[in-house]
């Protein structure tokens, strides 16, 4: 006769329902990818439960004050140096996720999961990041393993996500860039007998474009990859390398009188084949993933 006992059902994990009120957004560095966040952050639970052994995965809590502290309920104000890893690919028409991510120190999935309290999570009508657009936020929890300890964790997130002002973007990155290439272009305009005129006018503006670059990438890291804007500025230098090129062929081939009928050829070449090399690859920077 075989008797069959029943096994004890697994005990569920305790539930924590987690809150993110964001009451302030500061020194944002573009170049480290830190910020400084000011928010309430709320825990509430259906039973007793210890929910104030948390830390912040991406930083570190500079301050930490307790308003509310009972056993199914706890509420801080928190101010905390955090950090992100930023994709630059888009710059400077790129938008990036500042999080505030949160795990228990201790009890893994087995023991406690967090549960995103839509109620308790937002962001202050009065928040506001210097040279962004706020594009909302998104609060979501995931399990975050650790293959080395076989362990896995339930980890909130919450993501502010910000935008560049594309009007602004476009006027001080690109207008600068703009009048650059149109002035290479117009002094295709210029006939053969004035080249040297032609070509001073061209290094000079190929000078200003190395240097606007500079100026441009220096507010970013040094990336492993090429960025929207130096993109841009390659198609740039293409295109101004081209018209220095032509008009150092055109001043060679125009001093002497049998090769004459070639400069002129080159000028009228010119003048038809790099505006329409520009504007392939100008297209290609915006159509082109990065």
């Amino acid at each position: 006769m075989i008797l069959l006992c029943a096994l004890p059902a697994l005990a569920e994990p305790l539930k924590v329902y987690v809150g993110v009120y964001i009451l302030n957004l500061g020194k944002f560095e573009l170049a480290s990818g830190a910020y400084t966040v000011d928010f309430y952050l709320s825990l509430r639970a259906d039973q007793p439960v210890v929910m104030d052994e948390f830390e912040f995965m991406n930083g570190r809590a500079a301050t930490v004050d307790k308003l509310i502290d009972t056993s199914t309920e706890k509420f801080f104000r928190i101010q905390a140096n955090l950090s992100q890893n930023l994709d630059l690919r888009r710059y400077p028409f790129d938008e990036h996720v500042l999080t505030i991510e949160l795990e228990d120190k201790r009890r893994t999935t087995e023991e406690l999961v967090y549960v995103v309290d839509e109620k308790a999570c937002g962001v202050d009508p009065s928040v506001i990041v210097v040279g962004w657009r706020l594009a909302g936020w998104e609060a979501k929890v995931i399990n975050h393993e650790y293959q080395v300890y076989g362990e896995t964790y339930s980890r909130f997130v919450f993501g502010l996500r910000i935008q560049r002002v594309i009007l602004n973007s476009v006027i001080k990155s690109f207008l600068p860039v703009a009048c650059m290439v149109l002035v290479g272009l117009l002094s295709l305009l210029l006939t053969p007998d004035k080249v040297t005129t032609r070509l001073s006018l061209n290094i000079s503006t190929l000078l200003g474009a190395v240097m606007f670059h500079v100026n441009l990438t220096s507010s970013i890291p040094p990336v492993g990859y090429l960025t929207f804007a130096d993109r841009v500025m390659i198609a740039t230098y293409v295109v101004m390398v081209l018209i220095l090129l032509s008009g150092v062929a055109i001043l060679r081939w125009a001093e002497r009188e049998e090769t004459k009928k070639r400069a002129l050829r080159v000028y009228h070449q010119a003048q038809g084949a790099i505006p329409l090399v520009a504007a392939v690859l100008y297209a290609l920077v915006f159509v082109l993933p990065g």
